[in-house]
């Protein structure tokens, strides 16, 4: 039996509706001169001590775990290309795992993969159909494993503008960029909690999410997605 009864099986739950209990706007933002192109080569040549905030989930799934990746894409706009925006894909609706949810292009890894970073680059062409010609791998996150069992890569990486993006409607229905400032402000980090009994007895889940509004509407990032973006930022301000 699974563990812990996931958010989706409960009734009319939405996560949208779930209040927010503050943001961590006592905490500093990341300033510019650390979100440029050549801080973050430096951060990973020559990387702090640090620590992840958050790692992992209650377990729901009674199903070995597998392993994945995801790709942290950070798009280089503006005229010196020192504009970083992350780009992020809206899951279609029929997914059988975190369906409908905000997420970096990735999946799980395949016995052909060389390593992880081949992993991202792979189910990045796969999914919105980025070109790894574009794409510079520069780091990556510490593991992050999921509610639904997959132990996940975040693979970081610098990508060049001029791509041309297709969504695989299969497995995307939208993709979209947000401002890497925006996402490491802590200011933009809401914090949830949801209780309620199950058969099993009480339970409880606790989340980061972060809601940014762009000509399509409001775009809502929370659980492994906010998560691995909150231990960025840890990552960039230790």
């Amino acid at each position: 039996m699974p563990a812990f009864t996931p958010l989706s099986k409960l009734p009319h739950f939405d996560p949208r509706r779930v209040p927010s209990l503050g943001t961590d706007a006592h905490l500093p933002a990341i300033g510019p001169q650390l979100l440029t192109p050549e801080a973050l080569l430096h951060r990973f040549h020559a990387p702090p001590a640090w620590q992840p905030e958050v790692i992992f989930e209650k377990r729901f799934s009674d199903r070995a775990e597998m392993r994945a990746a995801v790709l942290m894409a950070l798009v280089m706009r503006g005229p010196a290309r020192d504009e970083l925006t992350v780009l992020l894909t809206e899951r279609a609706a029929h997914m059988n795992t975190h369906s409908g949810q905000v997420a970096f292009p990735g999946g799980k890894v395949d016995e052909g993969d060389a390593d992880v970073a081949a992993t991202a680059l792979r189910e990045a062409k796969e999914e919105v159909d980025l070109d790894a010609g574009f794409i510079e791998v520069i780091g990556r996150m510490p593991l992050y494993t999921t509610g639904t069992a997959f132990t996940v890569t975040p693979v970081v990486a610098l990508v060049r503008p001029g791509f041309q993006l297709r969504a695989n409607p299969s497995e995307v229905a939208d993709v979209f960029e947000v401002p890497l400032a925006f996402l490491m402000n802590p200011a933009n980090h809401h914090r949830h909690v949801f209780e309620w009994t199950s058969e099993a007895g009480p339970e409880r889940r606790e989340w980061f999410s972060m809601t940014y509004a762009d000509a399509h509407g409001e775009r809502f990032i929370w659980g492994a997605t906010a998560a691995m973006l909150r231990n960025f930022y840890r990552f960039l301000a230790a």
